[in-house]
């Protein structure tokens, strides 16, 4: 766990990523501290930087986004890649990354004609691959404070049957 954060914080923040609508006082209920006492806990959260936003998440197909897809960017000139990432609006996530490319980004489209117009932007640039996205197994879990056997233990939890 983080040095700083004591199993209230580590509470608090769980319920938060679960339901970050909750009131002060449903949310002081649910980890057992008075309404006053989990606000200025959530004040220093905020404050240090641990929770960093509060937003909603949306069903992209509801909004008439039918294809989600992962395209990984080739080294390119980087001033002009990283300028169309940031004018794209079809860019969900865009991260910059070791290895063979420098940006995989997700993205949203509506069609195989409108993936193919983002792909087509992007090639004008950069070498461009593509995966569309089937399912999604894991979206928005909560993460909670890291603890220093976290890594040895949880590979060893792993099983494969």
């Amino acid at each position: 766990m983080h040095p700083h954060l004591d199993e209230h914080d580590t509470r608090i923040l769980a319920e938060l990523q679960g339901d970050a609508r909750l009131s002060m006082a449903e949310l002081g209920r649910r980890v057992q501290l008075s309404q006053p006492g989990v606000t200025e806990r959530v004040r220093k959260l905020e404050s240090a930087g641990v929770i960093t936003g509060y937003a909603a998440t949306v069903d992209f197909g509801k909004l008439g986004y039918g294809i989600r897809a992962l395209l990984r960017l080739g080294r390119g000139e980087s001033a002009r890649v990283t300028k169309l990432v940031q004018q794209t609006p079809e860019v969900v996530n865009a991260y910059n990354v070791a290895g063979e490319g420098s940006w995989l980004l997700e993205i949203a489209v509506v069609d195989v004609p409108h993936l193919d117009a983002v792909i087509s932007k992007f090639g004008l640039l950069t070498d461009v691959s593509t995966a569309v996205i089937l399912n999604a197994l894991r979206e928005h879990e909560p993460m909670l404070p890291a603890r220093r056997d976290d890594a040895r233990t949880s590979i060893r939890k792993v099983s494969i049957a």
